[in-house]
């Protein structure tokens, strides 16, 4: 490992991503590093104590003997846990990197306990409660919403979800087992095209922040806001499928097993297993999609801000860059 203190060594962009995020296989290692589940075990000195280095490393000013490879583990750990927009220390379970863990343990119920009114209503509501702390901790951040938007947005996909998770399991009474238990994948899709739009309502409205190729700020865009909303809830929809299609054909196929319907206390620990293994690849492999940094054709954008771009930039940058968020 190099010393970051030697004149030869190589200083670190801190802006870009340690791999290429023109590419799915850069964008997977990227999200794989940020969304991994051991990054929520350390302690808040630790994830401190990391954005502490960066800052001392973008002055020049870090510890003599620092490798890359620590600038690299700390830049991971702030990535995390702090917002890309913001700066701010992101609340725990709002993070990527409790997807697997909060994922897992939801996902895996809501499939196990599906049959009746209460168990949809309570896991529903469990779902949608967490999706709606996700949503809001890894929206765009130039964009402020308010206490009432929030309500909104968590009691529309809340009420939502149950809608279609109760019309749907009235439906499929007399159908196949099997089918019956994508009952849930179909409500929290339904959902997720519920709660991301209103949790983000605001920057549908306003629009969001776009830049230019230096990170330079040149106005806000609806259709920015437009396209980022659509990729997230894509991307949210992708990562949950799996999981969700295919765990309950596995389950379907082993409980039928004698040594299995003599455990059945503990078939929700294994689904919830099984949904944690498919999550563990899928939450980066559905962030990578799209890129973080999502771009706009120049023509694509309101007529205003064209002609405020044409105005400062000429021809000279015919893409516009935003934080789709996640």
């Amino acid at each position: 490992m190099s010393d970051l203190t030697s004149e030869s060594a190589e200083r670190i962009n801190l802006d870009q991503p340690r791999w290429p995020q023109d590419t799915f296989a850069g964008r997977f290692k990227h999200f794989w590093s940020i969304t991994d589940w051991r990054n929520g075990l350390h302690t808040e000195k630790t994830l401190d104590d990391s954005k502490k280095l960066l800052h001392l490393y973008r002055l020049g000013q870090e510890p003599p003997g620092t490798t890359n490879e620590q600038i690299w583990y700390a830049k991971k750990l702030y990535e995390s846990a702090f917002h890309p927009d913001s700066g701010d220390k992101m609340n725990t379970i709002g993070r990527m990197s409790f997807q697997v863990p909060g994922g897992m343990v939801i996902t895996g119920f809501m499939m196990q306990f599906y049959r009746t009114v209460p168990q949809v209503v309570f896991w529903q509501w469990i779902n949608q409660s967490f999706n709606a702390l996700v949503n809001y901790t890894n929206r765009n951040a130039k964009s402020d919403i308010t206490n009432s938007q929030i309500t909104v947005a968590y009691v529309s996909a809340t009420s939502g979800a149950m809608v279609v998770a109760l019309g749907l399991n009235s439906l499929v009474k007399t159908a196949p087992p099997l089918l019956a238990r994508y009952v849930p994948f179909a409500a929290v899709a339904a959902a997720n095209c519920i709660n991301i739009p209103l949790m983000r309502q605001r920057e549908m409205f306003n629009g969001i922040a776009v830049y230019d190729e230096e990170g330079n700020e040149i106005g806000f865009s609806k259709k920015a806001a437009y396209k980022s909303i659509a990729q997230v809830c894509a991307s949210r929809i992708t990562m949950a499928a799996p999981g969700m299609l295919i765990v309950p054909i596995i389950m379907e196929k082993i409980e039928k097993f004698r040594w299995m319907q003599r455990i059945k206390p503990l078939h929700g620990p294994i689904q919830v297993l099984l949904c944690g293994f498919s999550l563990t690849f899928m939450v980066p492999a559905a962030c990578s999609i799209f890129p973080q940094k999502c771009s706009l054709s120049v023509d694509s954008l309101e007529a205003e801000l064209q002609d405020r771009v044409y105005t400062s930039y000429g021809s000279r940058i015919n893409k516009v860059y935003f934080n789709k968020g996640l």
